[in-house]
């Protein structure tokens, strides 16, 4: 059967590993890429769609006829020097427009990275009220699978400097000795893992939304990719 993938957000440090996975696993014949600029990447199977992601038209083309759409994208404040319209253009306005194509396309099921703590009530943290407001506005759509995955800190080598983050990854090994209990939610990842546990929940082909935080992440990978 040919099945067709469509991935958003591939060059984020969840979202490489996406696609390599995407690309060597037999289950999808087709991986379609929405992007800003050229990957510069060449596979049989990769098929590449340089958009204007503020037009809505052109993520139609690359979305419809697919079975999954996976959403790996997101930028941070930093990126966007602090303008938090120009942050929700990226984090809620890019997934919502191509949650809302693929529900109008047929798609099957939506896989999205969202982060651990997100609450759309939350009036004290502008980053987790937003992936809150992103999660319930995807969970509206008629779309038949839709598997959220909230992450807490992400282990893996990006792209950009964020020094910060290198410092919690550093520490990472020690204070994860601590989180225990309903703590354990909060305990960093490897970003290849939570990959890993996207492309797994799309192959299960249950229907509904689905929520994984730390322990139903590895549940997806423990025989595949132990943590």
């Amino acid at each position: 059967m040919s099945r067709k993938a469509c991935l958003l957000g591939a060059t984020g440090l969840i979202g490489q590993h996406l696609l390599q996975l995407l690309l060597e696993d037999i289950y999808y014949s087709e991986v379609h890429v929405l992007v800003r600029r050229s990957l510069n990447q060449q596979h049989p199977k990769l098929v590449e769609h340089v958009i204007d992601f503020s037009v809505v038209s052109e993520y139609r083309p690359a979305i419809q006829g697919a079975e999954t759409l996976f959403c790996a994208v997101g930028t941070t404040l930093k990126k966007v020097k602090g303008d938090r319209e120009a942050y929700r253009k990226v984090d809620y306005d890019i997934p919502v427009t191509a949650a809302t194509v693929a529900a109008e396309s047929g798609v099957y099921g939506f896989i999205l990275v969202s982060s651990i703590g997100a609450d759309a009530n939350n009036n004290n943290n502008f980053y987790l009220k937003l992936k809150g407001v992103v999660e319930e506005a995807v969970s509206r759509l008629m779309i038949p699978q839709v598997h959220i995955f909230r992450p807490s800190l992400l282990l893996g080598q990006r792209k950009e400097n964020r020094l910060g983050e290198k410092i919690a990854q550093v520490l990472a090994p020690v204070y994860s000795l601590f989180m225990v209990g309903s703590w354990k939610k909060y305990k960093p990842i490897n970003a290849s893992v939570v990959a890993l546990a996207m492309l797994e929940s799309a192959k299960s082909g249950g229907k509904g939304i689905f929520i994984h935080e730390y322990e139903s992440i590895l549940n997806f990978t423990k025989d595949l990719h132990p943590e």
